[in-house]
């Protein structure tokens, strides 16, 4: 049986912001000894096909539609990985992984059994970059999937691959699709599921409100503990807390500022739950840009930048500097930043390149926590002589900013405040780095050749001692090209209903079909 025990923990995208579409009712209540749970949802759906989702929601919602051949278990307990649609899972050769699927797995629509077909269908769909899967990269080690019988199969690997079991195989983009309703849908899909696996329906979307899910009467392993899940869409993340309050929801993650409040006081009846998370945060600065094209220019903003400030200004003091991309719970944190904040030498960089006046955009998402890190940012560079323009975006427009496909404002960023869920393995956290990124998620328009390389050869490395000296290099490389300001990795915290067990994953998302009753 294929397991991984590590100390812990991992998308993509940060939390959405935006005005509520809930209506908050205070005599609104559902008591969690009832048959339906009532979440907080960060955002919307777009896209449920696991080749192209976006994130957040389309995530959660993913695992109730979907199975994959194994999971991750609640962040809580440590990084543990195990069998969940395979019936077994063994690594045979550091290149081959053999699986075999449950017997009772089967498709609604009439489309039959779940079969090793499907596995090869879903994981090489992705993984073709003919397809334009944005998660393509996790499954760069997969060479095939060769189907041995109706429900085995081999995943033979181009190289051994440390993370593959931990960083492809339980995610959305190792959800397993049927192929023949896919391909019959046109080979792909959005928010029209063609047919689903997994212990829940989707009932009813209200767009911008809700999404309801009904349990699936095909669906014949554990029993979820909740009949009906309605995920409540509520994007702000203080008005998410006064939904809770209200009873409108019975678990929501909630911001550090409403934390600071709740460990004074906490709502009656729950639970409070803080984790030290896996959530990055960074400031880009595109190197490409003219007016950042003189390193001197990028070290000067580096130096300006006293990320402390930030913690207590924007995180109520909750959350710690970040000294890289990889959080210290992972193999390849680094214990200190090469450039700290050094106004003085940040001027003096200035002088030397010759520049004055500098005028600058700061793009970022609209939510609270985001524009206070701006305003910090911008009165920290002001400081050194340095006009910061704040530029705030709601999250549908913010996507696109740096996305080539979307058209050529990626070419004309100047600084971009950002933040991605991590990764159980740092492979994750480093991946959105590389030059293929360029365009997608890689915002600074870092391209280093080594970096590249070194990316390869840690994806290869078993030895933990290797792969940590390799990604602590990698963001060495990043750091020393000027187009990074390691913001911090924001604190986990949620509340939950008394009576309540929540299943949190590593990347702060949840898996409604594991929450219990207490």
């Amino acid at each position: 049986m294929l397991q991984l025990s590590t100390n812990r923990r991992r998308f993509l995208t940060g939390v959405a912001a935006g005005a509520a579409a809930l209506s908050l009712r205070p005599g609104l209540s559902y008591a969690v000894e009832g048959d339906t749970l009532l979440v907080r949802a960060a955002s919307d759906i777009e896209i449920l096909d696991p080749a192209f989702q976006n994130g957040l929601l389309e995530e959660e919602i993913g695992r109730c539609l979907f199975v994959s051949l194994n999971r991750l278990d609640d962040m809580r307990s440590g990084v543990h990985l195990r069998p969940y649609a395979a019936r077994s899972l063994n690594q045979t050769s550091p290149i081959e992984i053999a699986f075999e699927l449950h017997d009772w797995l089967a498709w609604t629509g009439d489309f039959g059994p779940v079969t090793a077909e499907d596995v090869k269908y879903s994981f090489e769909r992705v993984a073709n970059p003919a397809n334009g899967s944005a998660w393509a990269y996790a499954f760069d080690a997969l060479r095939e999937v060769e189907v041995t019988g109706t429900r085995t199969g081999i995943i033979h690997l181009k190289a051994p691959s440390a993370p593959f079991a931990a960083t492809s195989l339980p995610y959305y983009m190792g959800h397993i699709v049927c192929k023949k309703a896919v391909e019959a849908a046109g080979g792909k899909f959005t928010t029209e599921v063609p047919a689903t696996a997994g212990p829940y329906l989707i009932d009813k979307w209200v767009p911008k409100q809700s999404v309801a899910l009904k349990l699936n009467p095909g669906w014949k392993g554990e029993p979820p503990a909740f009949a009906r899940v309605k995920f409540q869409i509520i994007t702000d993340d203080e008005a998410a807390a006064l939904a809770y309050e209200s009873r409108a929801v019975d678990y929501s993650r909630i911001s550090l500022n409403t934390l600071a409040i709740y460990k004074d006081k906490l709502p009656e009846k729950t639970a409070l739950i803080q984790h030290s998370g896996n959530r990055f945060a960074w400031l880009a600065i595109n190197v490409n840009n003219p007016k950042l094209a003189d390193p001197k220019v990028r070290r000067a903003i580096q130096h300006a930048i006293d990320v402390g400030q930030i913690m207590d200004g924007s995180y109520s003091g909750l959350a710690a500097p970040a000294t890289g991309v990889v959080p210290p719970a992972l193999i390849g944190h680094r214990e200190a930043i090469l450039y700290p904040a050094d106004a003085a030498r940040a001027q003096a960089l200035l002088a030397e390149a010759g520049v004055s006046g500098l005028s600058l955009e700061l793009a970022a998402m609209n939510d609270k926590t985001s524009q206070l890190t701006c305003q910090i940012v911008q009165a920290l560079l002001g400081s050194v002589g340095i006009t910061v323009d704040i530029k705030p975006y709601d999250e549908g427009v913010y996507w696109t900013l740096g996305d080539k496909s979307a058209g050529d404002t990626w070419k004309t960023l100047d600084l971009v405040l950002m933040n991605f869920a991590g990764g159980v393995d740092p492979s994750e956290n480093l991946t959105w780095f590389r030059p293929k990124q360029i365009g997608i998620y890689n915002w600074s328009q870092f391209d280093s050749p080594e970096f590249e390389a070194l990316y390869e050869q840690g994806m290869a490395e078993t030895d933990p001692d290797k792969r940590g000296a390799i990604y602590r290099k990698m963001q060495d490389l990043m750091e020393e090209s000027g187009g990074f300001v390691f913001i911090t990795h924001e604190t986990f915290a949620a509340v939950a209903r008394q009576g309540l067990e929540p299943c949190i994953l590593a990347d702060g998302y949840v898996d409604v079909t594991r929450f219990r009753k207490d």
